[in-house]
């Protein structure tokens, strides 16, 4: 029997040694990736993983406006997690983030800043970038909800954040 739990099927009946993370609804937005046992610090948790695709394949207007869409420094690939994709496409933003991504040989892996104790959930900092003057629509589909005390109340990084103030449209 499978249950679904964040649009994933989860057999129920085999069980296999548990990991060290796992992926459920969150309290900051959909679903999220927690850890199920202490991750020390500086730890490799998991690779970013999916389809390749060129930044110039992608759709302006995605039906989705939830995207996973990760960006390589390369400037030309991005992975799309909806087709091989790891459960790291569910970990969310934090301003205050516990992870972060690092590119690697053109791979993404997600790495524990700190130790991560059981139940906690895993956060990095999207710091997502724009090619585009920021418009209201843009902020508005760029808040930030991590709740955290040094919340920037954006998920845009941080030098985009100075033109906020000054939208455009």
């Amino acid at each position: 029997m499978k249950k679904k739990i964040c649009g994933i099927a989860k057999k129920t009946k085999t069980r296999k040694p548990a990991g060290r993370i796992e992926v459920r609804e969150s309290g900051v937005h959909g679903c999220g990736v927690y850890a199920t046992q202490l991750i020390p610090k500086g730890a490799r948790i998991i690779e970013y993983t999916g389809k390749r695709v060129l930044w110039e394949n992608v759709p302006d207007d995605l039906a989705d406006p939830h995207t996973f869409l990760f960006g390589l420094d390369n400037g030309i690939e991005v992975i799309d997690p909806t087709t091989g994709g790891s459960e790291a496409r569910w970990i969310n933003h934090s301003c205050d983030p516990n992870c972060e991504a690092i590119e690697e040989n053109g791979r993404i892996f997600i790495h524990a800043l700190r130790n991560l104790r059981p139940g906690e959930e895993l956060f990095y900092n999207y710091a997502l970038q724009v090619d585009e003057p920021i418009t209201r629509e843009v902020a508005e589909e760029s808040r930030c909800f991590c709740g955290s005390l040094r919340c920037r109340g954006t998920m845009l990084e941080q030098k985009a954040d100075l033109s906020i103030g000054k939208l455009e449209g």
